[in-house]
């Protein structure tokens, strides 16, 4: 039987992309029909005329991109997304891209343009997942709070099994910058079991685990060990519900990207990338008292080349 790797790994093989249909009216008439009805405020018509006016290039432009070319804030372009009756930005996005995608099949040197290939693709998937994570940190609230606590956690224990341990090193490395004792646990079983026990009895409070697809038993047996030893669970994950979700005490949910035969992390990156931030600000002394220390030893050993 396929395996649903081997499934990804047919569905997502990389091509060079296929003709696409002729464009139905001129691109301009389609925008304009498109931004016509709404009554758009002084700043989304500026956003509506660069479309008009780029919309080849425009198409395919991140929310910050547009948002720079179009002289707006991010923020201003959702509100224009919205106004012109779709969900969020991806949703008119991917209105835009299919109008410039059929102007440049209509040109007459266009004969073998092509959709955005799957890498393209994965791309935006990240891209979409990004925005999401933006919406998501409109309030920082929970991620300062938890921040502030695995700040205080001594020692602090991560956690990441298989391939989630990537994204449990990256963690790690950068916290032990800013933190005087983290523990990184990366095998499972009797040896994830015995870190975290001794993390507790060492007067550990806080796990960071992370767990993403394809979720291993393994980790969900880690955390409950966690749990019962007293620890506190904080995870970063794909999935805001089911059983992992359901032995943390706080989930930071961040989409991966499926598109090709491995996923990839940009958004639990950023996720983890903020928690880090948190971590810094929490203790602000202490921080800058590690860092200059570190510095310091770097330039001492001479651990990097000069830019």
């Amino acid at each position: 039987m396929s395996s649903p790797q081997r499934a990804r790994a047919q569905a997502s093989a990389i091509s060079s992309g296929k003709p696409v249909p002729e464009a139905e009216a001129a691109p301009s008439s389609r925008l304009r029909a498109l931004f016509d009805g709404p009554r758009l405020s002084p700043g989304q018509r500026r956003i509506a005329q660069y479309l008009i006016e780029h919309i080849t290039e425009a198409a395919f432009l991140s929310i910050t991109e547009l948002a720079d070319r179009a002289g707006v804030s991010q923020p201003s372009v959702t509100r224009f997304a919205t106004a012109v009756g779709f969900s969020g930005y991806p949703a008119l996005r991917e209105r835009l891209q299919s109008i410039a995608l059929s102007t440049l099949a209509s040109a007459p040197d266009a004969a073998e343009e092509v959709r955005p290939n799957e890498l393209q693709a994965a791309v935006d998937a990240e891209i979409d997942n990004l925005e999401n994570l933006r919406r998501d940190l409109a309030d920082p609230g929970r991620v300062i709070e938890i921040g502030r606590a695995l700040s205080q956690s001594t020692p602090l224990t991560v956690l990441g099994l298989r391939i989630s341990g990537s994204l449990a090193e990256y963690f790690a490395y950068a916290a032990r910058r800013i933190h005087p004792d983290v523990r990184l646990v990366t095998r499972g079983g009797s040896v994830a079991y015995d870190a975290l026990l001794q993390s507790r009895e060492a007067g550990g409070t806080w796990l960071l685990a992370f767990s993403m697809p394809r979720h291993a038993h393994e980790t969900l047996t880690a955390l409950r060990v966690a749990k019962r030893a007293g620890l506190r669970v904080a995870l970063i994950t794909d999935l805001a519900l089911g059983p992992l979700a359901d032995e943390a005490d706080v989930v930071f949910a961040s989409g991966t990207g499926p598109r090709l035969v491995f996923d990839s992390y940009a958004a639990p990156g950023v996720m983890s990338a903020a928690l880090l931030q948190a971590m810094t600000d929490a203790d602000p002394e202490r921080t800058q008292a590690r860092l200059d220390e570190y510095e310091q030893g770097a330039e001492q050993h001479a651990f990097f080349l000069k830019d």
